[in-house]
């Protein structure tokens, strides 16, 4: 999961931004537009970066078309350590 992390927030563009996705689901589960208001992203963005993260099982997802929610995976939540350690290692980059 650390390769995977540096490498979906550090090693891409558009990292930043699902950093700050991860970051707004550690708090509490949200839908696509929500994440989007409390982000100031916009929603298309915001859609892009949840597939990439669920595609890499960093996220799941609750509920059909509109109402789905996301969460952060159970693999995620047990290496929050390692992203934190990510997080603070870029985020004063961008």
């Amino acid at each position: 999961m650390k390769r995977l992390l540096w490498y979906l927030i550090a090693g891409t563009r558009g990292g930043i931004n699902r950093a700050r996705i991860i970051k707004c689901l550690q708090k509490r589960p949200y839908n696509a537009n929500q994440i989007a208001d409390n982000l100031n992203l916009d929603y298309k963005t915001v859609r892009h970066h949840l597939k990439v993260l669920k595609e890499n099982k960093v996220i799941v997802s609750s509920g059909d078309k509109y109402g789905v929610v996301y969460f952060l995976s159970s693999d995620m939540e047990n290496n929050l350590s390692v992203f934190e350690e990510i997080w603070e290692n870029i985020k004063d980059e961008n």
